[in-house]
């Protein structure tokens, strides 16, 4: 029961972290989170009932860090929606590919790496897309949004009280 998950926010209402119901229940007993959310439950203690929360606030503004976005294989996905740039397919089958091949100088960067299936990937081999006959459905770019927070999907299923909190 104390394992639930409860969505920590910012005082801005930015989300920061997912912790415990334990660790949440004692953020509003010391004062230091407010609750926005209430969760299923209660956690009785010998002398207080504690309602579960869901979704707490922290009372007191916490600044972070805004690093820039790594560029691995699941930003390039997810920029891309997890879609072929040259056919347009969608599926979870992906490859990277650089669309300036880096032999021919092309870097390993926002601007020059695009998701592709393997046939198109195959089929552009190490060339330009204008030696094979490809377009590129987008230019490729480094990711819009200053997301920081990940919140794993079966999260997004389960806790649909978060959605109202959540960046779109």
């Amino acid at each position: 029961m104390t394992n639930i998950p409860v969505l920590v926010l910012n005082q801005n209402y930015e989300p920061l972290n997912i912790c415990r119901a334990r660790r949440a229940v004692v953020l509003l007993y010391r004062g230091k989170a407010e609750m926005l959310e209430n969760g299923s439950g209660f956690i009785h203690s010998a002398n207080y009932t504690f309602p579960l929360p869901s979704v707490i606030r922290i009372v007191y503004m916490i600044k972070r860090p805004r690093p820039e976005r790594k560029l691995t294989r699941l930003e390039v996905f997810t920029r891309d929606k997890y879609t072929c740039q040259y056919c347009g397919k969608e599926t979870r089958q992906l490859t990277l590919d650089h669309v300036i091949p880096r032999y021919k100088g092309g870097e390993h960067t926002w601007e020059n790496v695009v998701s592709a299936c393997i046939p198109c990937n195959r089929r552009k081999a190490g060339k330009t897309p204008e030696q094979t006959g490809m377009r590129l459905l987008r230019r490729p770019s480094p990711p819009r949004g200053n997301i920081f927070f990940y919140i794993p999907y079966h999260y997004l299923q389960t806790q649909s009280e978060w959605q109202k909190y959540l960046p779109q």
